[in-house]
């Protein structure tokens, strides 16, 4: 059996990656027994919908989804999964200095991860959620 991913590896791998570095993506917590990964992200003018308003954009919110679905599959597989495909429902608009998504895998199969993410704001109101379906074999 593949060792468990610390969370100083999945941080070292998003480092090495310009755009979640570009995104300031941080991993905040991981228990590889429950299979659940945790993720923060600070608000950036660049990540704004609309310069000034302090509302977050959709691209970075489905982006926090994708990354924080894929490390949860990863944090029992040892290393990162492809991406097969994954859904983003908006709840409410995004706004706050921080979003946390936290990533439950919900089942792997042979060929085939399912992972159901929340997206929180700072106050933890629920601003998001998302399902994704990943390669059960690292990439």
């Amino acid at each position: 059996m593949t060792e468990p991913m610390t969370a100083e590896a999945i941080q070292a791998r998003l480092d090495n990656s310009p755009f979640a570095r570009l995104l300031g993506l941080r991993v905040t917590a991981t228990d590889p027994a429950a299979a659940t990964a945790q993720f923060a992200i600070d608000l950036r003018p660049e990540l704004e919908r609309h310069g000034g308003t302090g509302q977050w954009h959709g691209g970075a919110i489905a982006t926090l989804i994708d990354i924080a679905g894929d490390f949860a599959v990863a944090l029992n597989l040892g290393g990162p999964v492809p991406t097969i495909n994954f859904r983003v429902d908006y709840l409410r608009p995004a706004t706050g200095p921080r979003l946390s998504a936290t990533a439950r895998v919900r089942r792997t199969g042979r060929m085939v991860a399912v992972v159901d993410i929340d997206v929180a704001d700072a106050e933890n109101r629920l601003v998001a959620i998302g399902r994704g379906c990943y390669g059960s074999q690292p990439g």
